[in-house]
This record gives C-alpha cells, sequence and structure tokens, in this order.
C-alpha cells in the first residue's frame, strides 16, 4: 500500500504547475488509463485499487506501481469520483508536421472541453497532428485529457507561433470564419491538394486572430440554414469542416 510520504509526494499533480515543471500529466478511469495502455504510452506511475491491478497483471516495464485504496485515489484525483486507477504519464515530445496530409491548427481555443472533443473528433478522421497557438488551452489540462477519450494518445499536439507555421508550411490554409464561402456551394468545395492543406480553427468568441488570418488562403464557412444562431461551437464547426475534407478525398 502507499505510504503517507508517498502519497503527499504524489498529490502535488493535481496541481497544474507542478505537471509543466517537471514535464509531465496525469491520467484517470479505467476507460482512459485502458486506452494509454493500448496506445503502449510510457507511463510513470501507476496508482490503483487491487481490483484493477487483479485484472491487469501484465503492465509496462520501468513503471512503479502501487496499490492505493479508495481514499488514497480521492486524495490524488482531480475527478469528482475517483475511478479505481490514476496515471502519471511524461508528456510527449511533438514536432511540426512535414508538407502533404491534413493538418488541424488551433488559434487561441480556450474552453478545455472544446479542446478535448477537437482531440477526439481529429483521431476519428484520421488527422495525427494538431499545431496550436501559443494562446491555445493545454492538451495536457485535465479536463482535456478526459475530453478525448483516448485520441490525445494517437495525435501529436504541438505549440508555436501559427502566423510562422501557416507562413512556411507550403500547403493550402484553409480558415473557418463567418465571411468564408459556402462550403456547399460546389460539388468539390474542399479539396485535399497534393500538397497537403491546413484546417485553421478559432477562438470560440473572437474567431481567427488578425495575424493568421493573414495567412490563410481559403475562408471557408457552414452555411447557416436557420439564420437565427449567431455561430457555431468551434469543436462542432472543426467536425463538419474535417467531415466534408476527409468525405472529398475518399469518394
Amino acid at each position: 500500500m502507499i505510504s503517507k510520504a508517498k502519497l503527499k509526494e504524489l498529490a502535488v499533480y493535481k496541481q497544474q504547475k507542478a505537471c509543466e515543471e517537471e514535464s509531465v500529466f496525469v491520467v484517470e478511469g479505467v476507460k482512459m488509463c485502458d486506452e494509454v495502455l493500448a496506445a503502449k504510452c510510457p507511463i510513470r506511475v501507476i496508482c490503483a485499487t487491487n481490483w484493477w491491478l487483479s485484472q491487469h497483471d501484465i503492465l509496462p516495464p520501468d513503471t512503479e506501481v502501487i496499490e492505493v485504496d479508495d481514499a488514497a485515489l480521492e486524495r490524488l484525483s482531480s475527478l469528482r469520483t475517483p475511478n479505481e486507477v490514476w496515471m502519471l504519464l511524461p508528456r510527449p515530445s511533438a514536432h511540426l508536421p512535414q508538407k502533404g496530409g491534413l493538418v488541424l491548427t488551433i488559434d487561441h481555443l480556450q474552453d478545455p472541453g472544446n479542446m478535448g472533443t477537437i482531440i477526439r473528433t481529429a483521431d476519428w478522421f484520421g488527422v495525427r497532428h494538431i499545431v496550436c497557438s501559443e494562446g491555445t488551452v493545454s492538451c495536457f489540462n485535465p479536463k482535456v485529457v478526459q475530453a478525448t477519450m483516448g485520441g490525445l494518445f494517437r495525435t501529436e499536439v504541438i505549440y508555436t507561433s501559427l502566423p510562422d507555421y501557416l507562413q512556411s508550411c507550403g500547403m493550402t490554409v484553409y480558415g473557418a470564419m463567418l465571411d468564408g464561402e459556402n462550403i456547399w456551394g460546389e460539388s468539390q468545395p474542399l479539396p485535399l491538394p497534393t500538397e497537403g492543406a491546413v484546417l485553421v480553427i478559432g477562438n470560440e468568441s473572437r474567431g481567427i486572430t488578425p495575424e493568421v488570418r493573414q495567412c490563410v488562403t481559403r475562408r471557408v464557412t457552414i452555411p447557416n440554414l436557420g439564420g437565427t444562431a449567431e455561430s457555431l461551437n468551434a469543436s462542432v464547426a472543426c467536425a463538419i469542416l474535417l467531415a466534408e475534407l476527409c468525405r472529398n478525398e475518399v469518394r
């Protein structure tokens, strides 16, 4: 069982500052931790109940495995209802994607739920690279991690200067904007060129920043058929645009 000293040592990772200083992040719950194991991610520490450990007799080597009770899990957990297992993982390294394929870029998105849903959606459509502005919510925020439903473990997310990246990527840059062209206005409105393409999703309320707007080569919008709503949720808009890009690629 876990000692009081070890529990105190690990409980500091409820604070994002501690995670950032040591370049680690926390994953919790049976479903999410099973996704970690399936993706073969490196794991620094596993704290789990006797029941969970009895169901997972083969765990990654060089991982510290500690049996805990419900009270200890509650001390470690950021969830309202702690769930059998808690893991501490090193943050993976990520690199700017090479020219080609489809890249998703996120410009100053702030809501953790939206960010997590976008990563989950990108995973669904096979988009393996997400480039974020430095002002975008961290993909290692606990709420983001949970909302990705495992997509984070299969997607490279990197934070950098978006204008610099977009100016040098050598690909078509689609920008989701209210003043863009109707994506359903042509038979194939969103082709994926041979050199690849980038899709930019902006902030929930302000959209794409002026600096990034200047890098967009094609502005696109999803038609407002109802005519009453002010805008779409950022993660919903991202899903529709990714679906359109991928549909045109495979048909």
